[in-house]
């Protein structure tokens, strides 16, 4: 046995300690820097203030069609990129530990939404939902929905679902910590998705969705998650479903600010 002093790294993260403040925190910032210089990214590189503009609406016609294209395209190692970027967003990031950790009274929230049609080759609906605790998201998810919704409030209803899905699971975690959360609250800003979950009537608009959505019914019946409306603008998982402008861009992090000084 040997002494190794104390811990340097975890999974590549790095371990830092201030014992004058009596403080431990980890920080990925080696990891990021390797990813901006593999992908050519420096000071010079120039800040836009969203990841896309909105007036661009990309499908299947978009991609390289001539050899020329796709040799230009092979140069743009864009899925490498998305890739290191979600290793440090998801594998490694300790953020609901940290947040219990923190003890700061706030608890888990969440915000669902969807945008209706948005896939432009299959007409079909894009789920996105975020959860926050002790300021930060701690959770969030954007994807396509696996059958086509015939209206918003369906594609609302249906995001709803996988939300309330991923609270369930969230509230099972934070119990694990040792936080007891009574319930947890999800904000949809469609107050027909919202009326649609707490009525129970069927009838010819509804009677075709498949039974795995209306699940939700039986959880916000039961009291576990709140499902509560919130508007458009202040739907941070808006940003999830569809380009946003760089107001509104700005718009959600200056609301995940607020929420940290709450």
């Amino acid at each position: 046995m040997k002494d190794l002093d104390d811990a340097q790294r975890i999974l590549g993260i790095k371990i830092c300690k201030d014992k004058k403040n009596e403080s431990v925190w980890l920080t990925q910032k080696s990891y990021l820097k390797k990813v901006l210089e593999r992908f050519g990214v420096d000071d010079k590189t120039k800040p836009v203030c969203t990841p896309l503009a909105p007036h661009f609406k990309l499908n299947s016609s978009s991609c390289p069609r001539s050899q020329e294209e796709r040799d230009y395209m092979a140069r743009v190692s864009y899925a490498s990129a998305v890739g290191s970027l979600m290793y440090a967003m998801v594998c490694t990031r300790p953020d609901i530990s940290q947040a219990v950790s923190m003890d700061c009274g706030q608890q888990c929230v969440g915000y669902c939404d969807s945008n209706f049609a948005g896939d432009l080759d299959k007409r079909r609906s894009t789920t996105g939902y975020v959860f926050t605790l002790g300021g930060g998201p701690v959770s969030w998810r954007s994807i396509l929905q696996s059958t086509i919704a015939l209206s918003t409030m369906e594609a609302e209803y249906m995001a709803a679902t996988e939300a309330v899905k991923e609270a369930i699971w969230l509230k099972g975690l934070l119990g694990d910590l040792g936080v007891i959360q009574e319930n947890i609250a999800v904000f949809c800003d469609n107050q027909s998705a919202i009326f649609l979950v707490k009525n129970q009537t069927h009838h010819a608009r509804t009677k075709h969705i498949y039974v795995k959505y209306h699940y939700v019914r039986e959880i916000i019946e039961s009291g576990v998650v709140l499902l509560k409306k919130i508007d458009t603008k202040d739907n941070l998982s808006d940003m999830l479903t569809k380009v946003v402008s760089g107001v509104k861009f700005q718009h959600c992090l200056k609301l995940i600010q607020i929420l940290r000084l709450c």
